[in-house]
């Protein structure tokens, strides 16, 4: 059984013109010789009366605090409702297809509402039903509980769904279209001369959508590398064959040279952020860090670019949870300084781990821009600076070119 997942972002499925475009990638899918499994995503944006949001701000509007439990109930709606239109446009096309929700496609979730980790997937009804010669059709972005509550997987979702998926089923490889066609070296609105990239590594393609490319989730990035099976984000509205993202040995062998010897592979960045400092005169910051870290983690905060000093501590959180993250520092007694309107700016590449120069390199593009660092971190596969927002387009345009990806 040749089993492919394909998996359509909410754009995809927003006019019957696009819903048409899906259908003829399911049907060519099903002419080469594949088995499709359709994962969807929900459509609409907010004031659409069937967006995902619409339907939350109805929920929250009697009683904003509604615990995520119930928000999760309702989040679930608008892949159904993507689902079941899905469903019905094949079966007009003359496609038999079937619906499925997250959990009885057979992904069973933690109880982390509103981000729930997959823990199992038994696709034992998936695979009956293509074993019928139907299609089925699975709400992407949801699982269920040992106790039957329904839940959602958090940001990129569906991707994870249809990863996860496709890793349960042995899939001969994982489509995930878009209105984008495939994975580019950076913003193309900040950096006019970004490009498509044909081929990534696992590696890559996972540090390039942790450090903010929003083409594709880390997490469904990892579900795929664990069963080695190629990942390939694409166009729903052209046949471009669009970025492969495959282990780091056949991204070598099929493409040229260059490959292994690219030492950046894309910008990506992340805006809305701010840097906290926290000082605390009478006590090692080393050792309140971990009270710090722990009060925020209660209250569901991510913290990044984390610097621990003797005498202060310097973090960022995001915008949207920064009146909380203050509140509670400031109620523990810690002195803070708050630099709001920051952006993380990053260059992501396999092969910069060992190559000297490189952090010269990225200082450089910085300094030759005038644009203060306000922190630096740095692994082997990434390289990131904090920066005042106001500078992210120079700054990014300037990465692009610094590291040589203005060229194709």
């Amino acid at each position: 059984m040749r089993i492919l997942v394909q998996k359509f972002g909410g754009a995809s499925l927003a006019t019957a013109a696009n819903r048409q475009h899906v259908v003829d990638k399911i049907g060519k899918a099903r002419d080469e010789g594949f088995q499709p499994v359709v994962v969807v995503s929900a459509m609409g944006q907010r004031g659409d009366p069937y967006a995902t949001d619409t339907l939350i701000d109805m929920v929250r509007k009697p009683y904003p605090l509604v615990a995520r439990r119930e928000i999760d109930v309702v989040m679930c709606c608008g892949e159904l409702l993507s689902a079941a239109l899905m469903t019905s446009t094949l079966q007009a096309a003359g496609l038999d297809a079937l619906l499925f929700t997250g959990g009885q496609a057979g992904i069973l979730t933690d109880t982390q509402f509103g981000n729930a980790r997959i823990l199992k997937v038994d696709p034992i009804r998936i695979r009956d039903t293509l074993s019928s010669g139907q299609i089925p059709v699975v709400c992407g972005c949801q699982g269920i509980t040992a106790d039957g509550d329904m839940t959602t997987l958090g940001r990129g979702g569906s991707d994870t769904t249809a990863s996860a998926l496709g890793a349960a089923l042995s899939a001969e490889a994982i489509e995930i279209y878009s209105d984008t066609e495939g994975i580019m070296t950076a913003d193309p609105r900040l950096a006019p001369h970004a490009h498509i990239l044909d081929r990534i590594s696992y590696e890559e393609a996972s540090q390039l959508a942790s450090q903010g490319a929003n083409v594709i989730h880390p997490r469904a990035v990892d579900f795929a590398r664990h069963k080695n099976i190629p990942l390939i984000v694409k166009s729903i509205f052209s046949d471009t064959p669009g970025t492969l993202i495959t282990s780091a040995a056949n991204a070598a062998e099929v493409v040229d040279t260059r490959i292994s010897d690219r030492v950046a592979t894309g910008i990506t960045y992340v805006k809305n952020i701010s840097q906290i400092t926290v000082r605390k005169d009478d006590c090692s910051m080393p050792v309140e860090g971990f009270r710090i870290f722990k009060l925020l983690a209660a209250s569901g905060i991510n913290v990044d670019f984390i610097n621990i000093l003797p005498v202060q501590l310097l973090f960022t959180v995001q915008d949207d949870d920064l009146e909380i993250a203050r509140q509670h520092l400031t109620s523990a007694g810690y002195q803070l300084n708050i630099t709001m309107n920051c952006a993380k700016v990053s260059v992501v590449g396999g092969g910069m781990g060992d190559v000297p120069g490189v952090m010269a390199s990225f200082v450089e593009s910085f300094t030759a821009k005038g644009i203060p660092l306000l922190q630096t971190v740095d692994s082997q596969t990434s390289i990131s600076a904090l920066i005042d927002g106001q500078y992210l387009e120079t700054a990014v345009s300037s990465l692009h070119s610094q590291f040589g990806l203005d060229k194709t």
